[in-house]
């Protein structure tokens, strides 16, 4: 690789094209480590993103590690979950690994740092500790048990092994300094007692490491050169150093941050995205409203739009607040360019031509792009160099649905659809005229009489069904399930984010595919339900409302 023709885009790369150049880095090794508590929302994408394609970029390799220390709110599905959304990211991962493969090893090094005297068992109380680790402004005060020796910690560890220290009775505190300015300093907490079974190790285990004594172990086992997270871990830092340095591992990773993403009307927190599912104002971690990968899959969102919103935000020290329409406006960009065009009239009204056979039908051929070619632009045929015009056939006949708002009785100026006795085209086919129309009551429109016309030109264009096969969906409308505001979550939950409504569509429409982003013309985007294959999420509308690209 030639290091003089890689130019760094971010603050992290300037770093890594660096350490590359100095020597201090042979080989880039990275890692995407979420913790299986939860599935991987857009956020995580960002994280992932950055350190699959970063990795990629610099000719290095990039581990997905599952930081499973923490049996009571992990399990085996949601790692399956994350497997699955970064394989749908597109990544292929260097290796998988757990951190509970390396619980023997970190073990071991909790019993070098007591035999150093740099670790002791305590028994204080959870209060207890908490009060004695004082303030931002008064310094911590030491633990009775900070001074006991090592063949007495020894011991005390052996018994929180064995199994004979009840949930909570004593941890492993490191001993580093209760004074220090920085809380993470100030003895943290190293090992508790939890009687509960792992997905992984069964029972094997009755104590487990914290995160951030797992967390640098776990680099430094796997060779991580460049250990990336979010900007909240800065001040665990020092804490990172000193248990790389305190426990003797062969390799030194080195932790960096970056600022984690934030978006308008969207959560950002598993613990609130739990909250929802456990309350049920959502339908699973998958509901097409929330912001996981899973949700925005089963929604329609190509994965191709997530990593490019991804890219485009990029990486930044500070913490800022991205605009949600910026995320869809890549949604839009990346389905206009791929997305089949299909007819669907959701407030339909009938519509008859007389002057036609009442037994004639006609076959006709459309582009499945409308005016856009299809497949995506990059599925080009290697001989041609051309992107094929995929096409289908739609039935006409005399009997039709149009949009009601495609027919105006006394319409406003510049109205260009149909009107008593105006004309207008029929999408991909010929020009009709309005000979009369039928109300009710109210004054609603029924219905629609139209004779076929040999005129040429039309300055409006309608799109219709064919009623005799037309096909029945459900459409739904989806918007920020949490939308911004004070107060708590609950209180802040829009109840009717979703919305249901039905339409008349062409027949083809039930053989998508699931999650398969398609136009509805003049609609929005929309795809097929994975858990309801008769209705159809809009993924996103046909305007973009992000104005500052």
């Amino acid at each position: 690789m030639d290091l003089d023709k890689l130019t760094a885009s971010n603050f992290i790369e300037d770093i890594i094209l660096n350490d590359l150049k100095s020597g201090r880095v042979k080989n880039v090794v990275m890692r995407f480590p979420p913790e299986p508590n939860g599935r991987l929302h857009i956020g995580h994408a960002k994280a992932a993103c950055f350190n699959f394609t970063t990795a990629a970029k610099f000719g290095g390799k990039c581990n997905l590690r599952f930081d499973d220390t923490n049996p009571v709110k992990e399990d085996a599905d949601f790692c399956d979950q994350i497997e699955r959304d970064i394989r749908w990211l597109g990544f292929d991962p260097a290796g998988i690994y757990y951190a509970s493969e390396y619980f023997g090893f970190m073990r071991d090094c909790a019993v070098t740092l007591i035999k150093k005297g740099l670790a002791y068992v305590d028994d204080s109380t959870p209060e207890e500790i908490r009060a004695m680790r004082g303030t931002l402004t008064t310094p911590g005060t030491d633990s009775p048990s900070r001074n006991r020796s090592v063949k007495e910690n020894m011991l005390l560890f052996d018994r929180m092994q064995s199994g004979g220290v009840p949930d909570g009775g004593m941890v492993l505190r490191a001993k580093i300094d209760m004074s220090s300015p920085n809380m993470n300093m100030r003895d943290p907490v190293v090992y508790r007692v939890l009687h509960v079974p792992h997905h992984r190790t069964g029972d094997k285990w009755c104590i487990y490491p914290m995160y951030d004594f797992a967390h640098p172990l776990e680099d430094a086992v796997e060779g991580i050169t460049h250990s990336c997270c979010s900007l909240e871990f800065e001040d665990h830092r020092p804490l990172y150093d000193w248990f790389i340095d305190n426990c003797d591992t062969a390799h030194k990773p080195h932790q960096y941050e970056f600022a984690r993403l934030n978006m308008t009307d969207t959560v950002m927190s598993k613990r609130y995205l739990k909250q929802l599912v456990d309350i049920a104002a959502v339908d699973g971690w998958d509901d097409p409203r929330m912001p996981t990968l899973s949700g925005l899959r089963r929604r329609g969102v190509p994965a191709h739009a997530v990593v490019a919103f991804c890219n485009e935000v990029g990486l930044a020290k500070s913490v800022g607040t991205v605009d949600s329409a910026q995320f869809y406006d890549c949604v839009r960009d990346e389905l206009n360019a791929c997305a089949k065009r299909y007819m669907v009239t959701p407030d339909p009204v009938e519509l008859d031509i007389v002057n036609v056979a009442e037994d004639y039908t006609e076959d006709i051929e459309v582009a499945e792009g409308g005016e856009y070619k299809v497949p995506h632009p990059t599925a080009v045929d290697p001989e041609t160099k051309n992107t094929p015009v995929v096409t289908r056939k739609i039935r006409l006949s005399p009997r039709l649905y149009i949009n009601r708002d495609d027919f105006a009785a006394d319409p406003p100026k510049g109205y260009h659809r149909l009107t008593p006795g105006g004309v207008v085209r029929l999408k991909n086919s010929f020009i009709v005229r309005c000979i009369g129309f039928d109300t009710d009551a109210d004054g609603n429109v029924t219905g629609i009489r139209c004779e076929k016309t040999d005129e040429q030109k039309a300055k409006g264009v309608i799109q219709w069904i064919d009623r005799d096969t037309a096909a029945d969906i459900k459409i739904r409308y989806l918007s920020p399930i949490v939308p911004d505001g004070d107060g708590e979550l609950e209180d802040r939950i829009d109840r009717k984010s979703l919305t249901v409504g039905t339409a008349k569509a062409e027949s083809g429409i039930t053989a998508l595919p699931i999650g398969e982003g398609v136009q509805f013309f003049r609609i929005g985007y929309f795809a097929r339900d994975a858990k309801d294959s008769s209705a159809f999420n809009r993924v996103a509308e046909l305007k973009s409302s992000y104005k500052t690209k």
